[in-house]
């Protein structure tokens, strides 16, 4: 049987059961005013969909606590439709369907080791770190005398993914590279 929690013990980042999904705590703020009852005001990000909404509760409803764990797993290779992963502690293989993690896999080499996130002990997504490194392999040459601040081309990495970098940057150099944010951080 599931913990129930009730609102009084939510935690950020708890996941508990509401209209029949799962759903991570982002923010949650305890609210007693001057007349009525006290409630719950909550920030909720669906984990199948990816939506976040804003919710209301009264104080002390209850929910079915949903049990989450974080494991380390190793990406071993893409084959179009699926993607395969290693459980680095008991060498256990299982795939994910590519469609949804495809804007992580951009950031995935093979054999790199990731977080993934399971929920009632079945994988259901990706947790990248804050900064890859990847090689350049492909851009534009950067213009000698181009040197207004902040100026960016665009570099296609060596998994395929595209982001802005600064015009100095060359095809083959290693740059880090924020992947939640698709977003060039400094040479590697």
């Amino acid at each position: 049987m599931a913990d129930i929690v009730n609102t009084n013990q939510f935690r950020n980042g708890m996941h508990i059961e509401h209209r029949g999904s799962v759903w991570r705590i982002v923010e949650f703020q305890h609210v007693k005013p001057g007349k009525g009852g006290a409630f719950v005001r909550t920030k909720l990000k669906n984990l199948e969909t990816g939506s976040v909404v804003e919710d209301t509760f009264r104080a002390g409803e209850k929910f079915p606590r949903v049990h989450t764990e974080v494991k380390n797993v190793q990406f071993l290779y893409d084959d179009g439709g699926d993607a395969h992963f290693m459980d680095e502690e008991t060498y256990d293989q299982f795939t994910l369907p590519r469609a949804d993690i495809a804007t992580e896999l951009a950031y995935m080499l093979p054999s790199s080791t990731v977080q993934i996130l399971q929920v009632n002990g079945k994988p259901s997504g990706i947790q990248l770190p804050a900064s890859v490194e990847l090689a350049v392999a492909e851009t534009e040459p950067g213009v000698r005398g181009d040197t207004v601040s902040n100026v960016t081309k665009p570099a296609t990495l060596e998994t395929g993914a595209v982001v802005q970098v600064p015009l100095f940057v060359e095809i083959g150099e290693r740059i880090k590279v924020d992947p939640r944010e698709s977003r060039y951080i400094s040479r590697a």
